[in-house]
């Protein structure tokens, strides 16, 4: 059951410390050759240095693996490119990738600027997507894939002062939830993880003695299965301070309630029905939502 990477070559966005550094350093000791992306900025996004994921490199080589920098920028285009090519001239494959990159820039949305709203939707949805789109590509054709996306209770759940965040990461289960569909195919398989650690860019939302319990590396065990050989697809997968589990969207059973004759008021007088979780079922593929609603609708 031991979970290896052999022969394998992993990206991981965000990768110059905390969660990123964490799976980087894991994946490496498991077998795999790593690109460890990260610009380098402070948790804002501002500025830009090498430093931190050369350090992890040279972690991972004096640990007898395998590591090269990359300083791109997750939402830039170009440098996008550059990262997936430097991979493949470097390791001539991609099999992994680990979307971890991040900022934050959290205010009440009574505070908060469109500007700050949009760049960390860029950063954590678009920064997801274009590190994706550009590897898809690569592991269609080799016929093997496996995607991770960092999502968080911030966007399953919201979290005062950060709308922009939890859209954002709400954004990319949506995301994979269609991903994971057109995946199946090409052996690509897509899933979502939902961490809470004690990093650079949570360290204020934790009492220190947190420190100990929310380690990064009690987080990253889960990333292992969920890009693994026999990864999951469509798994939103929760971790912190070694502690796991899985989240799921839920419906109701619904309720017929016709076509003719159909006004708000009926909708309201049957609204505890409607909103009866008893029965809720998780629904994993669209197709399953339209025959639903078809057999609600011809059984009476």
């Amino acid at each position: 059951m031991s979970i290896r990477f052999d022969g394998k070559v992993a990206i991981v966005t965000g990768a110059g410390g905390g969660l990123g550094r964490s799976h980087a350093l894991e994946l490496a000791r498991r077998g795999a050759k790593v690109v460890v992306n990260d610009l380098g900025g402070d948790r804002t996004g501002a500025g830009g240095s090498s430093d931190a994921a050369n350090k992890v490199v040279e972690e991972i080589k004096a640990a007898g693996g395998e590591a090269i920098a990359n300083g791109s920028s997750v939402t830039d285009d170009e440098g996008v490119a550059n990262m997936v090519k430097q991979t493949v001239d470097a390791f001539g494959r991609i099999d992994i990738l680990v979307n971890n990159a991040g900022i934050l820039r959290d205010k009440s949305f009574t505070k908060m600027e469109i500007g700050d709203f949009q760049l960390v939707v860029d950063v954590h949805l678009m920064g997801t997507v274009k590190p994706t789109k550009a590897v898809w590509p690569i592991m269609k054709e080799q016929g093997y894939g496996r995607i991770m996306v960092t999502t968080s209770t911030s966007g399953l759940y919201g979290n005062f002062g950060q709308t922009n965040y939890g859209a954002a990461k709400l954004g990319v289960v949506g995301f994979i939830n269609t991903l994971k569909l057109e995946g199946q195919k090409d052996n690509i398989r897509c899933n979502a993880l939902a961490p809470v650690a004690f990093t650079r860019m949570t360290s204020d939302l934790f009492p220190p003695e947190a420190e100990q319990m929310f380690t990064p590396e009690s987080v990253s065990p889960g990333v292992m299965v969920l890009v693994s050989e026999d990864a999951p697809t469509g798994t939103i997968l929760l971790a912190g301070a070694g502690v796991f589990s899985a989240a799921q969207i839920m419906e109701s059973e619904g309720v017929f309630l016709g076509r003719e004759g159909l006004t708000a008021e009926k909708v309201l007088e049957n609204w505890e029905k409607i909103t009866d979780m008893k029965g809720a079922q998780p629904y994993f593929m669209g197709g399953e939502q339209t025959g639903k609603v078809l057999k609600l609708a011809t059984e009476d």
